[in-house]
């Protein structure tokens, strides 16, 4: 896939920007009272999916995903607050404090923008219908772990390889398994024909009764924008 790559300098750090070289279309992120929802169609959530990969391959990079400003997806977004995405891994030692100056920056006239053809290998996605299991190994599983930060209109996930790829296994899986285009006359957003969906992160399912308990979560919805 086509992706931007821009360099900012903030506070005597250089940060490396990873995006994608066009918008996304069909690829919206919402903010709910307990929950993060995330909205693909199939050729934008390959696309999304794509630059999970990239930041498990790309530990001094951040990965930017414009996603607030897609079309409203006419589904569940009520009452949801628009969000940017940025994946961030724990190897580039990222302030999420600073991403507000950092984006700022990225879209001055100023700031060079490369254009690359970037790519991965098959062998990066797991298999999509395999269970999602953390190593017993306390180093391995923390490698799963995914921290969120919420800053600027933005929700920030810092976490190692191993996360970002079951992240995109799950997006993936999405995508392959959403209703194929002769059945999307009779799709009903949110209801069970056609429905289609994956967890891709849950936080504080350990904490007494779930009292802190949010989820980062996918969904299958047909191209509602041309």
């Amino acid at each position: 896939m086509r992706i931007v790559v821009q360099k900012v300098r903030l506070a005597g750090t250089e940060y490396r920007v990873i995006r994608p070289a066009g918008p996304l279309k069909n690829g919206a992120l919402y903010k709910g009272r307990d929950h993060y929802e995330m909205y693909v169609d199939r050729t934008d959530g390959r696309r999304i999916g794509t630059l999970w990969l990239l930041a498990a391959r790309s530990p001094r990079s951040l990965v930017y995903l414009p996603m607030r400003t897609a079309p409203a997806v006419g589904v569940g977004e009520e009452g949801g607050q628009p969000l940017d995405l940025v994946l961030a891994p724990r190897t580039a030692q990222f302030r999420p404090s600073r991403w507000k100056r950092i984006r700022e920056h990225l879209n001055t006239g100023n700031t060079v923008r490369e254009l690359h053809t970037a790519s991965v290998p098959e062998r990066d996605l797991p298999d999509l219908d395999a269970d999602y299991i953390i190593p017993d190994s306390p180093k391995e599983a923390d490698g799963f772990l995914l921290r969120k930060n919420i800053y600027a209109e933005t929700l920030l996930l810092t976490g190692g390889s191993a996360a970002f790829r079951e992240g995109a296994k799950e997006i993936f899986a999405v995508t392959k398994y959403g209703p194929p285009e002769a059945a999307t006359h009779l799709y009903i957003p949110g209801a069970c024909n056609y429905h289609v969906c994956r967890p891709l992160y849950d936080w504080g399912l350990d904490t007494p009764k779930m009292r802190n308990w949010e989820q980062l979560h996918v969904e299958f919805s047909p191209s509602w924008a041309r």
